[in-house]
C-alpha cells in the first residue's frame, strides 16, 4: 500500500464521448484556446478521437474527446460535475462563448462569500465547464468534479489506492455541499463533490474515465485489487500491454462507479514519439 505514493503518478487526460468531433474542436478552439495535439481515426473498431489542451501532452493534462460513428448524442447522466478551465478574463471568455453559441448557465460575477470570479457554460454536447478567474498559470485545464455518494469513502479510496492527496475541502452548508480536492500537486485536482443526503447517481453514457501515468501498472493493480476489497469498486481490466498499440494499463471502477485507467509512464511516451532519456 506504499506503492501509489512512491511511484510517479500524474493527470495524462480526461476521456469522454461526443456527438461531433469537428464541432467540438471547434468550440473548445475559439473559445476556450485549446489547441489540437494530435487526432486519430480507427475505422475498424469505428471510432476515432482528438487529443486537445493548453500544452504538449508530455507535460499537461488534457481531454481525449471520443467520437464513435453515426452516434450524435450521448446522456450525460447526473453524476458527472464540470470541468475547470482559469483564465485570465471569465468576463470575455464568456462572450466569446456566447457568441460562438455555447450555453451561459452562470453569469460571471463573483462567488458569495469570497473574492473567486466565475462562470458556468455549456459546450454543444451539454458538458459543464467552470470558468474561473486567475493569474497566468501553466495549466489552465486544472480540474474534473465527479459526484460521490460518501464523500470519506471517496477520499480514503483515491488517497489508498491512487496516492493522491486531500489538498483542501470546501464547506458549502448553505448550498448543501461539500468538496474534496485530490491530486498529486496542486496544477491539476480532482473534485469530488458529496450533496447532502444523496448516495447515487446516473452516470449516463457519455463520460469515460480519468487516466493517470504510472511506473508500474503491475504493482498499482495489486494495490487497487486490496482497496477494492475493502472499499468497493473493481477491477475492469487486468493488468497488461494493450492489444495492437502495446501500452500496458489497468482499468477499475472506484465505489461510486466512477473509471481510473492507469497507464505505464514509458509506454504514454512512446505513444506520444518522445525519447525517454538515458
Amino acid at each position: 500500500l506504499d506503492w501509489p505514493k512512491n511511484d510517479t503518478r500524474r493527470f495524462f487526460h480526461v476521456v469522454y464521448r461526443v456527438g461531433d468531433l469537428d464541432r467540438t474542436i471547434k468550440f473548445y478552439s475559439e473559445c476556450f484556446g485549446m489547441k489540437v495535439s494530435r487526432k486519430r481515426d480507427v475505422p475498424k473498431e469505428k471510432y476515432s478521437n482528438a487529443f486537445m489542451g493548453f500544452g504538449p501532452e508530455k507535460s499537461h493534462f488534457a481531454v481525449e474527446l471520443t467520437y464513435n460513428y453515426n452516434v450524435s448524442s450521448y446522456d450525460i447522466g447526473d453524476g458527472l460535475g464540470h470541468f475547470t478551465i482559469s483564465t485570465q478574463d471569465v468576463y470575455k471568455m464568456v462572450e466569446t462563448v456566447r457568441a460562438k453559441g455555447g450555453n451561459v448557465t452562470r453569469e460571471p460575477g463573483p462567488v458569495k462569500g469570497c473574492s473567486s470570479i466565475i462562470a458556468f457554460v455549456k459546450d454543444p454536447d451539454g458538458y459543464t465547464f467552470e470558468l474561473i478567474q486567475r493569474g497566468p498559470t501553466p495549466e489552465p485545464f486544472c480540474q474534473v468534479t465527479l459526484r460521490v455518494g460518501d464523500l470519506e469513502r471517496a477520499i480514503k479510496f483515491y488517497e489508498k489506492a491512487l496516492g493522491m492527496r486531500l489538498l483542501r475541502r470546501i464547506e458549502r452548508p448553505d448550498h448543501k455541499y461539500t468538496i474534496g480536492m485530490m491530486g498529486y500537486n496542486e496544477s491539476v485536482v480532482l473534485g469530488l463533490a458529496y450533496n447532502y443526503g444523496v448516495t447515487e447517481y446516473k452516470k449516463g453514457n457519455a463520460y469515460a474515465q480519468i487516466a493517470i501515468g504510472t511506473d508500474d501498472v503491475y504493482k498499482s493493480g495489486e494495490v487497487v485489487r486490496m482497496v477494492n476489497k475493502e472499499l468497493g469498486g473493481n477491477i475492469t481490466r487486468e493488468p497488461g500491454p494493450l492489444p495492437g498499440i502495446g501500452t500496458k494499463i489497468v482499468s477499475f471502477l472506484d465505489p461510486d462507479g466512477w473509471k481510473t485507467v492507469l497507464v505505464d509512464n514509458k509506454d504514454f511516451m512512446k505513444e506520444l514519439g518522445v525519447r525517454s532519456q538515458g
